[in-house]
């Protein structure tokens, strides 16, 4: 068994920021939920599940390759991989 996990408050944080046009993530004050305090911060429909898929989807569409990940995320994918593929495993 291998658990491993990441820094972030949600995965969408392991986009850079830059890709959607921010310097940094805002701070979500505790209490309210993390991707809808972002769909709100950035101005998109936030109110259904379905505003929150779509921008997720809007989100990934701005990822154009592995350069637009974190690093610290790409490490945790790729010990994943590692731990998985390992002989025996």
């Amino acid at each position: 068994m291998l658990v491993i996990g990441h820094p972030y408050i949600d995965v969408w944080q392991a986009v850079r920021p830059e890709r959607l046009g921010m310097r940094e993530w805002p701070n979500i004050p505790r209490g309210q939920s993390w991707k809808h305090g972002i769909c709100a911060h950035l101005g998109w429909p936030h109110e259904e599940q379905a505003d929150i898929a779509r921008a997720w989807q809007r989100i990934l569409g701005r990822v154009r390759n592995w350069n637009d990940l974190e690093p610290s995320v790409i490490g945790r994918v790729e010990e994943l991989i590692d731990f998985v593929t390992a002989p025996g495993a």
